[in-house]
């Protein structure tokens, strides 16, 4: 049985007669411990990712620790470029009018609240500028076999946001462009080499600086049945009501993606209803059996 780890394009469901269509533009949903795809729509396409960016800016950070370049206590200065962002509500929702953080915190800022100037100040402190940071995760997609991926800057804003600090020989509306399936790459790596992720997306509330909070935009993680643990939500007009979970469902570690979600400009929930829908599926569909002493996904009542 293929694994999803490393493979850029691992086969997809080939066996997918029924009439289930999620609500949504483009989806992938697969089992992390086999690789195995159990649901795809549209999904080796490459659209707007918006901010389900930051897995891959966090899969960076995380290897930067792991290299020794940066501690989960070092200071990060905020430079001009993203503090400036802080004062526009359309594009970053964390204040950070101190200007000094440490890296744990700016990458909590990222993942809980999206906030694009703390990706883009982790960006700045590891690589020196934003564009070189984007270089070193290019080459990160390339090393997983990645090679249909557009990518401009470590937030997933629009470039239309940036001004002067667009990724050099960018357009002035480019904007980050992957597939579901890469998406789910990414999130398979992350998960698989950096487990402890999953302890900071499963927050819905945190501590941030004096009285501020960090508060999660994952709307799965209240009040629902599903073992929904991350990862990230991402919204911008291209991109539409998108969002890359991870779920622990009947012995299964699923990762699902949901991009441009039907009628997520009106309802803030499309993304999750059309999640949700899909885990149904999926768990409905799927479960794990032990043949010859090794688990594999098999199709329920075959």
């Amino acid at each position: 049985m293929k694994k999803l780890i490393g493979l850029a394009t691992p086969a997809l469901a080939q066996d997918q007669t029924d009439s289930f269509n999620v609500a949504a533009k483009h989806a992938i949903a697969i089992e992390t411990t086999t690789g195995k795809v159990l649901y795809e729509k549209d999904a080796t396409t490459p659209d707007g990712v918006a901010s389900m960016t930051k897995i891959l800016t966090a899969y960076m950070v995380y290897k930067a620790v792991d290299q020794g370049k940066i501690t989960w206590d070092t200071e990060v200065g905020i430079s001009d470029y993203p503090f400036n962002l802080t004062v526009d509500s359309e594009v970053s929702n964390v204040p950070l009018d101190s200007r000094k953080y440490t890296v744990k915190q700016l990458l909590d800022a990222t993942l809980i609240s999206s906030a694009n100037s703390a990706a883009i100040a982790l960006a700045e402190k590891i690589s020196g500028t934003e564009s070189t940071f984007v270089d070193t995760m290019t080459a990160q997609l390339k090393e997983w076999g990645i090679t249909d991926a557009k990518l401009f800057n470590a937030s997933g804003l629009n470039n239309k946001y940036l001004g002067d600090n667009r990724y050099p020989g960018s357009k002035p509306d480019d904007e980050n462009t992957m597939s579901a399936l890469d998406i789910a790459i990414i999130a398979d790596h992350l998960i698989k080499d950096y487990p402890q992720v999953l302890e900071i997306t499963k927050q819905t509330e945190v501590d941030f600086e004096g009285d501020n909070k960090l508060t999660t935009h994952n709307y799965m993680l209240e009040g629902q049945e599903k073992g929904v643990d991350g990862l990230k939500t991402g919204t911008t007009e291209l991109a539409g009501a998108s969002f890359v979970a991870h779920s622990n469902e009947n012995g299964m570690s699923l990762i699902t993606v949901v991009m441009n979600a039907y009628n997520g400009g009106d309802d803030e929930s499309a993304r999750f209803t059309a999640t949700n829908e899909l885990l149904d599926y999926v768990t409905q569909n799927w479960e794990i059996k032990t043949l010859n002493t090794n688990g594999q996904i098999v199709k329920k009542n075959d």
